[in-house]
């Protein structure tokens, strides 16, 4: 009778202290349903109010956020970091009890700043841990840390005493390595998606082309946060002078975020209603449908470290994007054969581009076809989640999962 070490992994704990909502509860859920579909057991375990397949709404996050996740995420900065802080005993109480009443042969923990209890349980109960890192300490955030230097410690000493590290993008690593030295064995897994259900169908583009009053034109469309650092008001505002170079040119915008009114208080006071369509905050299972109406995709910016979710959306749609070329983005993205690239931060090559292919059908359906082919062939959830599963074997020294 083989060892338990010898056994294929089956069963796996996944464990995230994140709301679980918007972009995060997208992640999380794709690599869970891709586990799920390699045949692997997985618990989720995560703040109350947090389950990531609870609540996938059109809301904010904020709004869907708990009473007590409102509070806590309202105090003072140093306040709200000692909160994280004291949330490692609580972790560490609720994970032994998880693994004792339903054991795991591994956690995969979405990293969250000062939560370093993990590792402790992991040792433990003699199981690998896998980090999966889209947050860090060196990296610029919303909230600016306070106690950055403990922080930055503690980081360091997760990172080198985890099984292993799944960053989002090579830049991440690099970061990483540079900042913390030796780290624990890494791989570089960029998003993915799901091209079942990011599959448009003839019928679904006539449907929400006529209903927007998109009918007759090339639709650009935009996907995510309007938020300053995606500089979608900028790019805006840098095409809106030349517009009437393209008059078959349309914009469909989807989503919602600080800069929201700002774009639609200038596409107002230009008269732009008729080319700009904006939809607000839709639910992710409407996203899809509005993607049918879309020839073509823009990304004006992105992190340089960060692997954005709905570049793979637009492939999985067979939508061809022009997005900056950011090393993440040149990690996933072959320019003139699944998308363009412009030079990232110049928003006058992104308006020259976007205006150039919009008058290229030909090579806006060639690009798209060969976006959704790479999508379908290498970067599905489930390729994500093989990948990890091979990782922890490797690491492990168990017998990695049949490919499905």
């Amino acid at each position: 009778m083989p060892a338990v070490d010898d056994l294929p992994l089956s069963a796996l704990l996944y464990h995230h202290r994140t709301q679980g909502k918007a972009v995060e509860g997208v992640h999380i859920r794709g690599l869970v349903d891709g586990l799920r579909e390699l045949g692997i057991t997985v618990d989720i375990l995560s703040l109350p109010g947090a389950d990531p397949y609870a609540s996938p709404k059109a809301m904010s996050p904020t709004a869907q956020a708990t009473s007590l996740m409102r509070t806590v995420s309202r105090l003072p900065e140093p306040v709200f970091e000692l909160a994280e802080l004291a949330y490692n005993v609580i972790a560490g109480f609720r994970l032994v009890l998880h693994l004792r009443r339903r054991p795991a042969q591994m956690i995969y923990e979405r990293y969250s700043l000062f939560l370093f209890v993990t590792v402790l349980v992991a040792r433990m109960f003699r199981i690998p841990l896998l980090l999966e890192i889209n947050d860090a300490a060196f990296v610029e955030r919303v909230r600016p840390l306070y106690f950055r230097r403990l922080a930055q410690r503690i980081e360091r000493w997760v990172f080198r005493n985890c099984s292993g590290l799944v960053f989002v993008s090579g830049a991440f690593r690099s970061r990483a390595q540079a900042v913390h030295g030796r780290i624990a064995p890494a791989i570089v897994a960029p998003n993915a998606a799901d091209p079942r259900k990011f599959s448009v169908t003839p019928g679904q583009r006539e449907s929400v082309r006529k209903r927007l009053g998109l009918d007759g034109s090339v639709v650009c469309g935009y996907l995510g946060a309007f938020v300053p650092w995606h500089r979608i008001d900028a790019f805006i505002e840098a095409i809106a002078p030349r517009l009437h170079e393209r008059p078959e040119l349309k914009f469909l915008l989807v989503g919602d975020g600080t800069t929201f009114a700002k774009v639609r208080e200038f596409v107002d006071s230009h008269g732009l209603g008729q080319r700009i369509v904006l939809t607000g905050r839709v639910a992710h299972d409407e996203v899809p449908g509005l993607l049918a109406a879309m020839d073509m995709a823009i990304l004006p910016s992105a992190g340089d470290y960060t692997s954005p979710v709905k570049l793979f959306e637009f492939m999985a749609c067979a939508i061809p994007a022009v997005a900056p070329d950011f090393e993440p983005i040149r990690e996933v993205l072959v320019d003139g054969e699944t998308g363009w690239m412009f030079a990232a931060g110049d928003m006058n090559a992104a308006v020259e581009t976007t205006l150039r292919r919009a008058a290229q059908l030909d090579e806006l359906r060639r690009v798209g076809a060969q976006a959704r082919a790479y999508v379908v062939t290498q970067r599905q959830w489930r390729n994500n989640a093989q990948q990890l599963l091979d990782f922890g074997a490797e690491l492990s020294g168990r017998r990695s999962t049949a490919r499905a």
